[in-house]
Order: structure tokens, then C-alpha cells, then sequence
């Protein structure tokens, strides 16, 4: 993303704090997401469209259990070429989901090890339900 001139949170953590910070990626192949058409837009729950070739999660969905947890963190083993150190196609669903132009919005070019610290994997996930609007406060 960084390379796109975008930035997200994750990035400007790891920026400000540097190893203190300690960061989680989340994937899935498939299911819901609770998510926006555009910046500004109401919340809809979105069916995620299945992983596409060659990116990390179609990488989980193939070949390991439907949840996993995978620490990332001084685990230079797992960044090597033939490991986890080649760059493949992450998917990165936030507050905006395009399934109609996934590749180009929500995906790009990742090295997951260099990326986050641990990796959080359910193959079928679901939306989050929001909480019931709090008097006085926003409700983002």
C-alpha cells in the first residue's frame, strides 16, 4: 500500500514506535463483511468474494485449517523466498469493500512477515454486528 503513496494504520504505528509496536493482520477467503461502497457511504454487509490465485489467502484456504493463528515476529525462517518472503497478493478489506473491483481496490503486493507481527486466519468470516447507537457519541 505504501508503495501506492496510502498508508494505514498499521504503518503509521510501526513508523511512530517502531518494534513497540505490535502489529495483527487479519484474512479470510470468504463470507461477510460489514463495509462501505465509498468513503462516507452506510455500512452494508457485503458477501467477500473468494480468494483470487496466487495471493495468501487463497495460499490458507488451500492448505491449512479453517482458523489459525500465526506469529510472525522473529521468525526469520518463515521470511525467506521459499517461505513467507515472497511477495504475493494480500487482500486488505477496511471500512470501503468493492467486490465488483477487487483486484485493483482492495488488493496489492505484500510480504506478510514484513508486515505484521501476528496473522489472525478464519476461511469463512463473518460481518460484525454494531452495537445499539450510544446516546452522544458518533456512531463510527
Amino acid at each position: 500500500m505504501s508503495a501506492r503513496g496510502e498508508h494505514n494504520i498499521g504503518h503509521l504505528c510501526r513508523k511512530e514506535f517502531g518494534e513497540q509496536a505490535y502489529l495483527v493482520g487479519f484474512g479470510t477467503n470468504s463470507g461477510t463483511v460489514a463495509a462501505a461502497s465509498e468513503w462516507g457511504g452506510p455500512m452494508e454487509v457485503k458477501t467477500v468474494r473468494p480468494a483470487l490465485p496466487k495471493s495468501y489467502e487463497q495460499l490458507w484456504h488451500a492448505t491449512c485449517p479453517a482458523r489459525f493463528l500465526l506469529g510472525l515476529r522473529d521468525r526469520s525462517d518463515l521470511c525467506r523466498p521459499k517461505g513467507l518472503g515472497k511477495p504475493r497478493l494480500e487482500r486488505a478489506i477496511g471500512v470501503i469493500y468493492r467486490p465488483e473491483s477487487e483486484l485493483a481496490s482492495q488488493y496489492f503486493q505484500a510480504v506478510l512477515p514484513q508486515q505484521f507481527d501476528e496473522y489472525i486466519w478464519f476461511d469463512d468470516a463473518r460481518a460484525v454486528t454494531p452495537f445499539a447507537e450510544i446516546e452522544g457519541l458518533p456512531d463510527t
